[in-house]
């Protein structure tokens, strides 16, 4: 068995002042559809950057002569692009993992790899040594750009390859990419994030904060402009920290306006820590109005004393100051995070929780019991809360935010929204897209086209949608 680099926790976690060079991308003529005629199927889980790793690597395997299967036990190749970032991602991708391995007893010829966060995971490559060990090969966050040579390398060895950097790489610009949707793009801005939030693995699996150069990025999106895109979303760990590694006068702020300077539709950004979002960057919202009045804000907790042992860095007050100025840019939804059953959390912590939900009355949530990863700090306080009350405390939680959604949703009733149309619905045949504010709608309507931005009227409002109509 050949292991080419395992990942590092300790290596992982070191931050120093090392500048990074940037690279280009290339494939050269003699790679290119060297796989002609092989298929592959990939599996992705996890957040937004992920999804726009998998548009990357679908680009490269296309490049490389490889075409799209309908689903795995079809696929000449199957990649899983793995998250870590909770339990339940770690055990969907293992319970493939598992069907593959039965799939591979009959299909010799089947190459399976694994990417993404789990594979910087110390624990994960110790377990895909010793218990699946038929996996031909697995990298990580930081080498995407190596997956052409993994491939060549993989066809002429019979030997596993694990190449897993623990330590960021030089940034790629250039990268292929075969985007899902037609008229919404995603643009990576910054990768990594330095937090270290203490429940979070994300700064180990993704390394530390690096900005892209804003010339490359104001590229990228002009380029996209140019093919009729209408909607792009500026993506990072911890998007707003742009620039802070980079410029010693340019953030994100900067960004953002130059961003709507260039006159695209549309323009979302996340994930947004509530520590880096300033009064600058609220000013640049509420000034241009191609930037959606959509924002996720991650709160976690509404108790002082659990922020504090999660290392978020700001304290409710702070959180409902920034919530507040927020909320005078006119139609702002604001959507968030919320984990339940953190170690040490009390009824009365948990009851704060809920106060800052009735008092933010939250346009979407998403909520979690919290779930330890390994090698964090949070992984080593004592839980003692018992699972059946996380349970209970999750589903107070939930009654209580989507009461709110559903609310917020019927002050919409009988008003026109402004919505980019993304498709037909699958059930009634109608169209469907999403509002400025970041909400999903059905409605009917004659002669409408795919990808343009019309004014819809709500008819109906539901907890998790709207439906709608055209006249």
């Amino acid at each position: 068995m050949t292991i080419m680099q395992k990942p590092s926790y300790k290596e992982a976690k070191t931050r120093d002042k090392r500048e990074y060079q940037k690279v280009f991308f290339h494939i050269s003529d003699d790679k290119k559809n060297l796989f002609k005629g092989k298929t592959y199927y990939l599996k992705t889980y996890g957040c937004q950057m992920n999804e726009h790793d998998s548009e990357n690597i679908v680009a490269i395997l296309e490049q490389l002569g490889f075409r799209s299967a309908l689903n795995y036990e079809e696929a000449d190749f199957v990649l899983l692009n793995t998250c870590s970032i909770r339990e339940n991602a770690h055990n969907k991708a293992f319970g493939l993992l598992g069907r593959l391995k039965h799939l591979k007893e009959t299909k010799k010829d089947l190459i399976v790899g694994i990417c993404g966060c789990m594979a910087q995971e110390e624990g994960v490559i110790q377990e895909i040594l010793n218990k699946y060990q038929w996996v031909n090969f697995v990298f990580g966050t930081h080498n995407i750009y190596r997956l052409p040579d993994l491939l060549i390398e993989n066809k002429t060895s019979h030997t596993q390859q694990i190449e897993v950097f623990s330590r960021e790489q030089d940034l790629v610009e250039d990268m292929p990419v075969k985007r899902e949707n037609k008229y919404k793009a995603y643009v990576n801005i910054i990768y990594g994030c330095d937090k270290f939030c203490t429940y979070c693995i994300v700064p180990y699996t993704r390394g530390k904060q690096r900005s892209r150069e804003k010339e490359d990025i104001l590229k990228e999106i002009e380029e996209l402009k140019k093919e009729n895109y209408q909607e792009v979303t500026l993506l990072g760990q911890n998007v707003n920290a742009y620039g802070k590694d980079l410029y010693a006068d340019y953030k994100m702020e900067n960004l953002l306006e130059d961003v709507a300077k260039t006159n695209i539709p549309r323009i979302r950004f996340i994930t947004s820590h509530p520590w880096d979002f300033t009064d600058q960057m609220v000013e640049v919202m509420r000034k241009y109005p191609n930037i959606m009045p959509a924002i996720h804000l991650p709160v976690q907790s509404g108790s002082n004393r659990i922020l504090k042992l999660m290392g978020r860095r700001y304290t409710k007050e702070q959180y409902l100051e920034l919530f507040h100025k927020l909320k005078t840019i006119p139609n702002m939804a604001i959507s968030t995070d919320i984990i339940v059953g953190f170690p040490g959390e009390s009824e009365d912590d948990f009851n704060e929780t809920l106060d800052l939900c009735h008092t933010c009355q939250f346009d979407n949530a998403f909520t979690f019991i919290y779930s330890p990863r390994e090698n964090t700090p949070a992984a080593k306080l004592p839980d003692t809360i018992p699972l059946e009350e996380k349970e209970r405390r999750l589903q107070r939680l939930n009654q209580i935010v989507n009461q709110y959604f559903k609310e917020k949703n019927e002050q919409l009733l009988e008003k026109e929204v402004e919505v980019l149309v993304e498709g037909i619905s699958d059930k009634k045949n109608n169209y469907f897209g999403y509002t400025n504010t970041n909400k999903l709608i059905n409605f009917t309507g004659k002669n409408i086209k795919i990808g343009s931005i019309v004014k819809v009227k709500v008819t109906e409002a539901k907890t998790w949608s709207l439906d709608g109509k055209i006249d």
